[in-house]
């Protein structure tokens, strides 16, 4: 019988989007490992308060945090609530951030509006940045930092004009993080995931057969799931990646190869 090894006790990891798919699989993976969690959530008070008792379950300090991460209007207000709950806490500061909150518009190059791209760029790009930068002096030395990229930052997938460049502008600010933040010791990491079946990916699958597209060119013949990336992201924050910075690390099963 297998034992997860708790080696982020008393670690405080904050996870955007946690209450569902890859968020919330990688905060069970991590509260797993015995870190207290703070989930932030935009709509889906539900399934947050649920993510809430799944993570208290396994024994550590949950909390959920309702913030819209569409550009930075919320960020100040946000950021005074989540200081507050790590006060309560006992902490001034945290140690693990996973920008994992995102949004999806699905249209080819002729169709894509402005909204389109504003909507995508604000919450795929410009939160992460402005986020980071805000929590970036809250981060305790030695901290860990994962950022959610994707395969269509470096493969094109028509319908994710919109989608795939803004992410991979992602993955080049996660070099510039990791450059910048390497001398507290903070690593700063970049995951991409092939097309996961999952609630995101819903609408791309129900419009059109990407997810038998997907299978039909991957090496391991099958679609990728959220637990696939959360184990992946839970490694990268764990003390035995403290050598690993600057990386983007495909999860793809062998998409395109």
């Amino acid at each position: 019988m297998s034992t997860v090894i708790q080696n982020l006790k008393n670690k405080v990891a904050l996870i955007t989007g946690g209450n569902r798919n890859i968020g919330r699989e990688t905060a069970l993976r991590l509260a797993a490992q015995g870190a207290d969690i703070v989930i932030t959530y935009r709509e889906q008070k539900d399934s947050a308060a649920q993510t809430v008792k799944d993570l208290q379950a396994l024994g550590v300090r949950a909390a959920a945090l309702q913030v819209n991460l569409t550009g930075t209007a919320q960020l100040p207000a946000f950021v005074a609530q989540f200081k507050q709950q790590l006060a309560d806490w006992g902490r001034k500061d945290f140690d693990i951030l996973v920008n994992n909150a995102g949004t999806l518009r699905i249209a080819t190059f002729d169709k894509v509006t402005e909204d389109d791209l504003d909507t995508v760029f604000s919450t795929n790009y410009k939160s992460v940045f402005f986020l980071t930068q805000h929590l970036a002096g809250l981060i305790a030395d030695n901290g860990r930092i994962v950022n959610l990229g994707s395969g269509t930052a470096r493969i094109a997938f028509g319908p994710l004009v919109s989608y795939g460049p803004i992410k991979a502008a992602l993955q080049s600010l996660t070099l510039y993080l990791a450059s910048f933040l390497g001398k507290r010791g903070i690593t700063v990491n970049a995951v991409a995931p092939g097309g996961l079946d999952d609630d995101f990916n819903a609408p791309l699958f129900a419009m059109m057969p990407a997810k038998d597209y997907i299978k039909a060119n991957t090496a391991v013949d099958r679609v990728g799931l959220p637990k696939d990336v959360g184990g992946v992201i839970a490694f990268l924050c764990s003390p035995e990646a403290s050598f690993v910075s600057g990386a983007v690390l495909n999860i793809d099963g062998g998409y395109h190869l």
